[in-house]
C-alpha cells in the first residue's frame, strides 16, 4: 500500500478540517477517503462533540465509551507529511508557542493511527491516537501521535488482528524535527 495524493500545501490542519485517510470496509481492500477530524461517538446527539474527541489516548481506548467500539471495528490511517508539537517560546516575551514539525527524512508521507466512524451529518469522522513520546519527540512534548511503520499498515486496518502492540512510538532516529515558521 502506497500513498500518492495531491491536495496542495495545507499547513496547520485543525479540528473540524477534512483530511485524506485510508479505511477498510469489512472484507474489502483498503480505500482512500476524505475524513473530518473529530470523531462523533455513536451515542452523541450533536456532531459538535467531535471537537472534544480529536485525540484518543492509546493506553485507555478500551476504557472510553467514545472509542472502545471504534477500536474494535473501525480503524483508519490518517495521511500526513508530518505533525506539529508546540513548546513554550524560547523568548518569554513572545506570546505564541514555538512550533516544531516532525516528518520523515525521506519526505515520504506518514500514516497516523486513527479511529473512524461514519455519520449521516458528517460522513467519515476520525480521531488520532496518541501515546507517550518516543525519543525523537520527548524533548519537545510529553505525548505524540501514533505514527505506524509501513509494515504495520495492513494489520492496523484489519479489525480482526490484535492491534494494541502497534500503538507505540517509532524507534529513535526515525523522525526529523525542525522549527516550523509561524503561520
Amino acid at each position: 500500500m502506497q500513498f500518492d495524493y495531491s491536495w496542495g500545501n495545507r499547513y496547520n490542519v485543525a479540528p473540524g478540517d477534512d483530511v485524506v485517510g485510508v479505511i477498510r470496509r469489512r472484507e474489502h481492500e483498503p480505500e482512500g477517503t476524505v475524513m473530518r477530524w473529530g470523531l462523533v461517538p455513536h451515542w452523541a446527539k450533536d456532531p459538535k462533540v467531535g471537537y472534544r474527541t480529536i485525540n484518543a489516548r492509546a493506553e485507555s481506548l478500551d476504557e472510553r465509551p467514545a472509542f472502545s467500539r471504534a477500536f474494535e471495528r473501525h480503524r483508519c490511517l490518517i495521511v500526513a507529511d508530518g505533525f506539529y508539537e508546540f513548546t513554550a517560546p524560547a523568548d518569554p516575551r513572545q506570546k505564541r508557542k514555538d512550533r516544531w514539525l516532525f516528518s520523515f527524512a525521506s519526505g515520504k508521507s506518514m500514516a497516523i493511527a486513527g479511529l473512524v466512524r461514519t455519520t449521516a451529518e458528517v460522513g467519515e469522522a476520525f480521531t488520532m491516537l496518541t501515546t507517550g513520546p518516543g525519543a525523537d519527540v520527548a524533548p519537545y512534548h510529553n505525548r505524540q501521535v501514533v505514527v505506524l511503520a509501513q509494515a504495520d499498515w495492513r494489520a492496523w486496518l484489519d479489525h480482526m488482528a490484535p492491534a494494541a502492540a502497534l500503538l507505540k512510538p517509532l524507534p529513535a532516529g526515525t523522525l526529523n524535527v525542525r522549527a516550523a515558521p509561524r503561520a
